[in-house]
């Protein structure tokens, strides 16, 4: 008798089937998975700036939230912190960040403590308008501190504003994870940012650009009479063998709700890969999904 026909297929036709079947779902599972290595860039950067973007709303209530009384106590401390110092900051070549080489000679004026509102380490956020840049700024510039946002560089001066200062705030270029400082290179004089700090936002305008080795320093000092903040950021992305340096003067204060930008969840931007998921996995669901076939001719 034959196999047909007692509703029993062959081992041909067996084999035929499940090659039919495995095709297709092998073909879905290669398009999710390639799609989703391209977009992971993407996505995990949205998710890191959607992140940032609660950090500092969470410190911009806080701050709202506190006694005027001390938030002006933390205002006259950072300015006592910038008094005491005896020096600025240095560059450490193959390091992704530079390294604070000054003190405040009075001991009791705690870094960590000072401009710390919630402690969450918060004490501000900084706004790029020309590459879309909000960016809480957390003390210090240890790597923790680094993946999350931007950093404020011990034993340079706190960003609070005033003559003879200059605050350093860095931030990384070339995380998988996360966009910071990635196109702090199109930043051109002339251009403005604005740093918040404790409900006083100071806008600076770019004086000058450059890329310098480690050794070079000189621009890391600050300047008398003059109120600066530099931000910086190493290049090339990956060796990290020098580094940018975006140097900006006070130009005066802007109220809170002049601050360029929407606010920090305008820096967060839409998801665009979304769409590339979504058409993967279209895609990947009209591969994989059984196809009728022809009892005749035994084809799809």
């Amino acid at each position: 008798m034959h196999p047909s026909r007692t509703g029993r297929p062959s081992p041909r036709t067996g084999g035929r089937a499940a090659s039919f079947v495995a095709g297709p779902v092998v073909v879905a599972l290669l398009v999710v998975l390639g799609s989703g290595m391209l977009l992971y860039p993407s996505a995990a950067s949205w998710f890191s700036a959607v992140n940032q973007a609660e950090v500092t709303e969470a410190y911009q209530a806080d701050l709202r939230r506190a006694a005027p009384a001390e938030v002006a106590a933390h205002l006259r401390r950072a300015k006592r912190y910038n008094a005491a110092l005896t020096s600025g900051a240095l560059l450490e070549a193959g390091s992704r960040k530079p390294s604070d080489s000054g003190a405040p000679r009075d001991p009791s004026l705690d870094y960590d403590s000072i401009l710390d509102i919630n402690g969450s380490g918060v004490m501000g956020h900084v706004v790029i308008p020309d590459i879309d840049v909000d960016l809480p700024i957390y003390h210090g510039t240890s790597d923790e501190v680094l993946r999350q946002g931007a950093g404020h560089l011990e034993g340079s001066h706190l960003p609070v504003g005033g003559r003879g200062t200059l605050a350093v705030i860095a931030a990384h270029r070339g995380l998988p994870e996360a966009t910071m400082f990635d196109d702090l290179d199109q930043v051109e004089v002339g251009d403005e940012f604005v740093v918040d700090v404790f409900g006083t936002a100071i806008a600076y305008e770019v004086t000058t650009t450059q890329v310098v080795e480690p050794d070079e320093t000189e621009a890391l000092r600050p300047v008398p009479g003059k109120d600066r903040v530099m931000l910086v950021t190493c290049t090339p992305v990956g060796v990290n063998s020098h580094r940018i340096l975006v140097t900006g003067e006070r130009v005066g204060e802007v109220p809170q709700d002049a601050v360029p930008g929407d606010g920090p969840r305008a820096a967060v931007g839409f998801p665009w890969w979304l769409l590339g998921a979504g058409a993967a996995l279209t895609v990947a669901v009209v591969h994989a999904r059984p196809r009728r076939r022809d009892p005749a001719t035994g084809q799809a």
